[in-house]
């Protein structure tokens, strides 16, 4: 989302190379190039003018430490006063109330559905919460449909009134049932609408009035750009939210509702979303989105997404069998399996500090892994549990069973083979993890 932002912002740091000290005269032309980059990712001209303004004031006459050089200084408080720009820190979503009430809103495709069967995953897995979903969108003739295949996927029963063109009956009704079925938790799906469209703003403050949430979150697709924050206002303005939500962020989007649109409507961005998937969802952290913005990439969130798949018990097999050099292409496709369910490779990537900007002008694609799967399906039982058995005869069933080469085959074998070995040395403690070289990642 932000390569060509973090791309611009470095070109702007270089431009302190040499000096021994941040002055007026030196930060000028850097700040100049900030302001140019933060515009150009369509972040409002207000907004960058002032946040330029701030890094300067805070820049002026800092002294460069001999390990530390000015261009490392200035990222510093460019990345400080980005994430302080977004919000500072995360901001927790509130659940009050008995049942807590979630209303969605938002303009018609900004993916205010989606995003309804994605939090109610969220709450549902990482909080406990007994969640009910409400179709609420009586205008779009798929919404309701939508909803219902979306709670069949996460075990989320969805509330529907067939008939009942009243949004704001449905809302009432759908608590009074929330309540006698024991549900702590409801969320409100409801329909697009423009702020110009007086009617239907009114018939969402009366749905907010009816039932009385304890958040409203307001969901804005990040690829209008500009125009999602101006839309933002008008929503706050006229239905006070609690909170945004920034949709469809793997699309091309240069990012800059997501810096500015705090500063704008003086309220948190909560969730971020990214794809279609019901995990594909995420706690709006500033600080870590301002490291990936500088190209430093987000660890922290690397780590989260891999616990979340971790299994302590799983681990603590792997390990013994590859100390016992037992590891084979069964363990091989599970550990794919949990790289997969990580989400986006990409992006997965771009989170290794430095790999961002390697990985720009790289395509990986979804289903990177589909010929390696293919090849190891094609295996019997028996050789993927013994992969020493496999000779040059089988390596030739195996390579036309999965419709690709024998080289293709060889060289997942090869691979494999470097693999268990790593892993191995790894496992057992007799290996120090290596820098990585030039060349990066070969696939």
């Amino acid at each position: 989302m932000f390569e060509n932002l973090t791309d611009k912002l470095e070109r702007s740091f270089k431009i302190l190379k040499g000096e021994g000290r941040i002055t007026e005269i030196n930060v000028a032309e850097t700040l100049k190039e900030i302001r140019r980059a933060l515009i150009d990712a369509d972040v409002n001209y207000k907004v960058a003018k002032s946040f330029t303004d701030e890094v300067k004031q805070k820049a002026l006459g800092q002294d460069v430490l001999k390990s530390v050089k000015p261009g490392q200084m200035m990222t510093k408080i460019v990345r400080d006063e980005l994430a302080q720009l977004m919000g500072g820190t995360a901001t927790d979503i509130k659940l009050e109330g008995n049942p807590a009430v979630i209303l969605i809103a938002g303009l018609q495709g900004s993916g205010k559905t989606t995003f309804s069967g994605k939090l109610a995953s969220m709450l549902k897995s990482k909080k406990g919460r007994q969640v009910l979903l409400v179709a609420g969108d009586v205008y779009r003739p798929a919404a309701i449909d939508q909803l219902k295949v979306l709670g069949g996927q996460i075990g989320v029963e969805v509330y529907t009134e067939e008939g009942n063109q009243n949004p704001v009956e449905i809302a009432e009704n759908a608590i009074k049932y929330a309540r006698q079925k024991s549900y702590n938790t409801v969320i409100v799906d409801t329909a697009g609408r423009l702020a110009v469209d007086e009617a239907m703003m009114q018939e969402i403050t009366a749905i907010k009035a009816a039932v009385n949430p304890s958040e409203t979150l307001f969901v804005v697709d990040s690829m209008t750009g500009q125009d999602a924050v101006n839309t933002a206002k008008e929503f706050n303005d006229r239905l006070d939210f609690d909170g945004v939500v920034l949709t469809k962020l793997d699309g091309d989007t240069r990012g800059g509702a997501a810096i500015s649109i705090r500063s704008v409507v003086n309220k948190p961005l909560k969730f971020i979303s990214s794809g279609e998937k019901m995990d594909a969802l995420q706690i709006f952290h500033p600080e870590r989105m301002a490291d990936r913005i500088l190209g430093m990439g987000d660890v922290v969130s690397l780590v989260e997404r891999a616990q979340e798949q971790y299994d302590e018990e799983a681990a603590r097999k792997l390990k013994k069998k590859l100390v016992k050099d037992q590891f084979n292409f069964n363990d091989f496709i599970e550990q794919i399996n949990q790289i997969k369910k990580m989400g986006n490779l990409k992006d997965i990537a771009s989170m290794i500090p430095g790999m961002g900007k390697m990985l720009k002008d790289v395509d990986i694609p979804d289903d990177a892994f589909k010929q390696t799967e293919a090849i190891i399906s094609s295996m019997t039982p028996a050789e993927r549990e013994k992969p020493e058995i496999i000779n040059a005869k089988r390596r030739e069933r195996i390579a036309k069973g999965s419709g690709t080469t024998l080289a293709d085959v060889n060289r997942l074998m090869k691979q494999f083979e470097e693999t268990r070995k790593m892993m191995k040395m790894v496992a057992g403690g007799g290996m120090k993890m290596p820098r990585m070289g030039r060349g990066g990642f070969r696939r």
